[in-house]
């Protein structure tokens, strides 16, 4: 897909997995980061150049810098899509490691557009957009989207979970009939994906997808309760739902099975010409 001045690879690296966080729970986030050492996330890198992703939706920090350091000093390139927390500085993210794009981290996001704070967001994209980057906006709410599309900010892009995990209190409990989760920020709605789709496929800039596997929930192997069924099937229902250049942030953890060239694989079949 083109993206700015670059073409990028329309399937991309995600960071959770690789920075030890499941969206699961503490004990999975710990295994994770115990399995991922430097060597075996450099190692998945290189392996993604090797299998044509070239991108990766990075998250600037210490152990993350570490990483992209090293794949560069043995010969290995990935443009940078940067999520970027409230903390962050836009300016010293840019004088680190010159990302491709930064945007807003959909979490936070979300709570400003829940508590009608969407200046504090747009002020941010100014900041991001200070620095010469691309500028986008992350979200798991496709109403977000929307928002920012009638507004018309200067912005070049937008992430968007197909999953709205960031609903209130009050909004789960009235799409759950009052019940109450355990887990609220780990809820996922089979309804959700097709509402962030149209989305996507109506905004006038391009859109990552990310969580298109429901952070792991979907069966790698046979057909299960949710409704994207297996991970196939859920890409192709994220590539058929979304524009020809938009693209796929993807978690890996290849501790089973060699999800690179798995994923890699699926996509290729997905996105094949016609014959």
């Amino acid at each position: 897909m083109k993206f700015g001045n670059v073409e990028i690879s329309r399937l991309i690296l995600g960071c959770n997995q690789l920075m030890g966080i499941s969206h699961f729970n503490s004990l999975v986030n710990t295994m994770m980061r115990d399995w991922y050492t430097i060597d075996r996330v450099v190692g998945v890198m290189h392996q993604c150049n090797k299998f044509g992703i070239n991108a990766y939706n990075y998250r600037h920090q210490d152990r993350t810098f570490a990483h992209i350091q090293r794949l560069e000093s043995e010969g290995g390139k990935l443009h940078l899509i940067v999520q970027v927390v409230a903390s962050d500085v836009p300016a010293t993210i840019w004088k680190d490691v010159k990302p491709l794009g930064m945007y807003y981290l959909g979490d936070t996001v979300d709570s400003h557009f829940q508590n009608d704070n969407m200046d504090v967001v747009r002020e941010w994209c100014k900041k991001a957009r200070d620095t010469g980057t691309m500028v986008g906006v992350g979200t798991h709410n496709p109403e977000v989207i929307d928002f920012v599309e009638s507004a018309g900010w200067d912005v070049d892009f937008y992430a968007g979970c197909v999953y709205n995990r960031t609903r209130t209190p009050d909004e789960w409990k009235k799409m759950l009939g009052g019940h109450i989760q355990e887990t609220a920020n780990e809820t996922y709605l089979q309804d959700d994906p097709p509402k962030m789709y149209k989305a996507m496929r109506q905004a006038s800039k391009p859109c990552f997808a990310f969580k298109v596997l429901s952070a792991g929930r979907v069966n790698r192997n046979t057909s299960n309760v949710n409704q994207s069924g297996t991970v196939e099937q859920a890409f192709r229902t994220a590539y058929e739902s979304i524009k020809p250049n938009d693209g796929v942030f993807i978690g890996i953890l290849p501790y089973m099975q060699d999800e690179v060239r798995i994923n890699v694989e699926h996509v290729v079949k997905i996105l094949a010409p016609k014959a």
